[in-house]
């Protein structure tokens, strides 16, 4: 038998034995960003671990909602009494921050980090998904998967116990990801605004967890799920609710952020999984979605179409957000080889023109958002971290490898999550890549967005949560 048979053998008897214990013993492969099998588990790993996290909370009475019929769009049709404000900041209350751009300035953070790493303040196992936290009136609100059932939950930030959660029947689950739902919350004054990797929307009070009003996006407005699941934080602006079905006529919508009705549906996009922000272009404020195929703006009152720009990527698959580095010009990019471009919008009557000013494979953006510094845009370039320069696209430099992790911007370093949970701290420098400090923050594949408010980092993924002081002051 020559080398190349017994080569072949080998392989076809691994795929068997991997496909018995699939079949028979439970097993489960996860995957990276770069879609290769990382993770081994079985089911019974996945059983030890919901049991950890109930043994957990059972030590920590949750302050829950009493119970309560759930709310309908038509339920909802007057405003709902909410409890009072509580103490504590509310900066980072929306998805990666403020206006959606993934940079801190609220107060002076470390620059410089002890070897043992950042002080812990607290770690808790948590529920399955990808969402991150964000934080206000002295909580932390995430939502995840606990079994059969998604829950919007609500953390202490000084120690991590649950206050409250809201919960539905719902498990979603896929080879890539894992279980669980993938869309940060958002809180709006005293509400919490949070959707299901299946689409269900819910208005919860942020300090109780009481529901408010609820909705199906996907049911109600005529759209199937795509493939890694509902993925995008709703937008709260100038009282509306801001979401992206993907139905025919209703690719987006604007609901009443009070009632959860209908004000206006636009175009007829397949969606994928950026989230809409709100931003000012060449003088006009307008919403800025980046769906499979194009990015667009639209205007806030009407969601009447303003301009649109091509994007069209493998697998119609868009999961970073745009950045505006001029007054009108917008960097956008994605992963899977398409890399990246920036384009320049110009007014032409009532709607605006675009142009690509350039476009390179400079900085692949896959799930993992860039950030804007001093004229720099620094991301993760299918894992490996890279600075470009944001009027011609020239690469600075690439090295230092945290995978499919995410980055935020801070007191002129980036604050990195890898893919492993290590958190590092790397200067925000055209000159070189230059690592300062990097730790082990939590165990297992981290997709995850840090938080940071009031001078505190808040990291999760699918099993642990963890919270560090990072802070000054």
């Amino acid at each position: 038998m020559n080398a190349k048979r017994i080569v072949l053998w080998g392989f076809v008897g691994t795929l068997g034995v991997v496909a018995i214990l699939v079949q028979f013993f439970g097993l489960n492969l996860t995957l990276s960003g770069a879609g290769v099998p990382t993770i081994v588990e079985f089911k019974d790993d996945r059983e030890t671990h919901y049991k950890k996290l109930e043994e957990s909370r059972g030590t920590q009475p949750a302050e829950a909602p009493k119970p309560a019929e759930p709310a309908t769009v038509e339920a909802a049709s007057a405003p709902v009494p909410v409890a009072p404000a509580a103490a504590g900041s509310n900066y980072w209350s929306d998805f990666r921050g403020p206006n959606r751009l993934g940079i801190y300035d609220e107060s002076p953070i470390l620059t410089q980090w002890p070897s043992s790493g950042l002080q812990r303040l607290w770690k808790q196992p948590v529920g399955g998904g990808w969402a991150a936290f964000v934080v206000a009136h002295g909580l932390a609100y995430t939502i995840e998967q606990r079994r059969n059932d998604e829950a919007v939950a609500a953390y202490d930030i000084a120690t991590g116990k649950e206050k409250w959660t809201d919960k539905w029947t719902t498990r979603f689950d896929e080879s890539m990801g894992g279980e669980g739902p993938r869309a940060t919350p958002v809180v709006d004054e005293n509400r919490v605004y949070a959707i299901g990797a299946e689409g269900e929307l819910r208005c919860l009070d942020a300090l109780t967890g009481k529901l408010i009003w609820n909705q199906n996006i996907l049911k109600e407005y005529g759209a199937q799920n795509i493939t890694w699941a509902v993925s995008h934080s709703p937008l709260v602006v100038d009282g509306k609710l801001i979401v992206l079905p993907g139905g025919r006529g209703k690719s987006i919508v604007a609901l009443d952020k009070m009632t959860g009705k209908l004000l206006w549906g636009s175009q007829d996009d397949e969606q994928s999984y950026t989230s809409p922000m709100v931003a000012t272009i060449a003088g006009k404020r307008q919403l800025i979605i980046v769906s499979a195929q194009r990015a667009m703006g639209l205007t806030i009152e009407e969601g009447k179409l303003l301009w649109d720009f091509p994007w069209v990527t493998e697998y119609n698959i868009n999961a970073a957000q745009p950045i505006i580095t001029h007054p009108n010009r917008f960097f956008i990019s994605a992963g899977y080889g398409h890399g990246a471009a920036l384009v320049e919008l110009t007014p032409d009557g009532d709607k605006f023109k675009t142009k690509t000013i350039w476009q390179n494979t400079k900085m692949k953006n896959k799930f993992n958002s860039s950030v804007l510094y001093q004229g720099n845009i620094y991301g993760l370039d299918e894992g490996i971290l890279a600075c470009i320069n944001a009027e011609t696209g020239e690469q600075k430099w690439k090295g230092g490898r945290y995978g499919y992790g995410q980055i935020l911007l801070a007191g002129g370093h980036l604050v990195v999550i890898s893919e492993q949970g290590e958190l590092a701290l790397v200067k925000a420098t055209p000159d070189k890549h230059e690592e300062v400090a990097r730790f082990d923050a939590i165990s297992g594949k981290t997709w995850a967005y840090p938080a940071i408010s009031a001078g505190v980092v808040y990291v999760r993924n699918t099993r642990e949560m963890a919270a560090f002081k990072i802070g000054a002051r």
